[in-house]
């Protein structure tokens, strides 16, 4: 489906692929339309909701500058997934000993590994490039205890809020193993220090911005070259992050599993990052704060919420959208209104089937605080279309 509304009040347009948005994202993705140094159009996808400063679903692309807080805390944050060989008929009838034994290999919440359970050189590779971040930055260190120890621990560990690991059927009864994260503690460290950098930044020479969560660092600016090393530092750690736990993962459920291959290639995307790109004509970095990159035949994640289906996506390279699509179901309301709303029996009724936890928890994950995914889907064929239709089995929550 087309654009379904587009915003011309501000300095570029808003075109937006839903009618499904509330008045605080709105206010939001015209802010972002009102800076200076927006290329061409400001995209949100049909997920779009109210975020920190800049609207989660949105495709935000610049001509020298960048906005921290608009990339986020999250550095990296996005998707894994795999096909295994194995079929529905070979699952055991009870799933608690998969989900056991996913919970036992990979650290959640706040936890992390005991030991360096990553890969030497994945380790080394990183270790050189933070190094040089935390030399010009001393400070950065001061953000995070135990800055070295605590991100090589948490490589290949789960996190909190939104991000899982699934055990997921397709339309064909194959098994998946699909997972979301970003790149925990080290990532928010960089991200919250940069924008408090931007901010200190715009005090000096900026004071007219719509949102200050909007703060920018200029190309040539003092900071800018440094944040530019830092935030793909961290989309590397997020990737590796997703490696390194897939790993543990599929070495995890072997011991409860017949004997399985990997039977296609796993796919690894962000959708929370900042990449250089060509638009319209133009270099320009495009922001994706809960989006994807959709270019001609690329494979994309989008998944629902833990009790609806998830999908594997081609995407159509939308010229319209700069190449993306929505990164997931987008939230209707808040964890604080979700808690409040629905109670553990609600949980029980919207996850039956799903081999999870059911308790107070993880009410504000509950599939009633999110948008409908077909309808997210439905709202995107002009910019991907379905390979593959998963639905959970199991679902380990952060």
């Amino acid at each position: 489906m087309p654009v379904k509304r587009v915003i011309s009040k501000a300095k570029v347009p808003v075109k937006i692929y839903t009618d499904d948005v509330e008045s605080t994202a709105l206010q939001q993705l015209v802010n972002i339309a009102e800076l200076p140094f927006i290329h061409s159009h400001v995209a949100a996808m049909p997920d779009v909701h109210a975020g920190i400063g800049a609207t989660v679903g949105s495709v935000i692309p610049t001509q020298g500058a960048i906005i921290p807080a608009a990339v986020g805390v999250d550095i990296g944050c996005g998707m894994n997934a795999v096909r295994l060989s194995l079929t529905a008929t070979e699952l055991p009838d009870s799933l608690r000993r998969v989900r056991s034994a996913i919970e036992s290999a990979v650290p959640v919440g706040f936890t992390m590994h005991r030991a360096d359970m990553a890969k030497r050189s994945t380790i080394v590779g990183l270790n050189d490039g933070l190094h040089r971040i935390l030399e010009k930055h001393p400070k950065l260190a001061n953000l995070q205890k135990k800055p070295y120890q605590t991100w090589i621990r948490q490589l290949g560990t789960l996190g909190g809020g939104n991000h899982f690991i699934e055990l997921c059927l397709d339309e064909s009864e194959n098994v998946w193993i699909m997972l979301h994260s970003g790149s925990r503690g080290i990532g928010n460290a960089i991200g919250r220090y940069f924008i408090a950098l931007a901010k200190k930044d715009m005090g000096r020479h900026v004071h007219n911005l719509p949102d200050k969560d909007l703060a920018y660092l200029r190309e040539g600016a003092e900071h800018f070259d440094d944040y530019v090393d830092a935030v793909h530092w961290g989309q590397d750690y997020a990737m590796a992050n997703r490696r390194e736990m897939m790993r543990l993962i599929v070495d995890a459920i072997r011991a409860v599993l017949p004997p399985f291959r990997l039977s296609k290639e796993a796919i690894n995307c962000h959708h929370n990052y900042v990449a250089k790109e060509r638009h319209y004509d133009a270099d320009v970095f495009v922001t994706r704060k809960g989006a994807i990159r959709a270019g001609v035949g690329e494979l994309g994640i989008i998944p629902g919420s833990m009790g609806a289906r998830s999908y594997i996506v081609r995407g159509k390279g939308s010229a319209t959208s700069f190449q993306s699509c929505a990164h997931g179901a987008g939230r209707r309301m808040s964890r604080t209104k979700a808690k409040r709303q629905f109670s553990v029996e609600d949980v029980e009724a919207q996850t039956t089937g799903v081999e999870c936890r059911k308790d107070k928890g993880i009410i504000d994950e509950i599939p009633g605080a999110y948008k409908d995914i077909d309808e997210v889907m439905a709202n995107q064929s002009d910019l991907v279309e379905v390979v593959h239709t998963l639905k959970q089995q199991v679902c380990v929550k952060g």
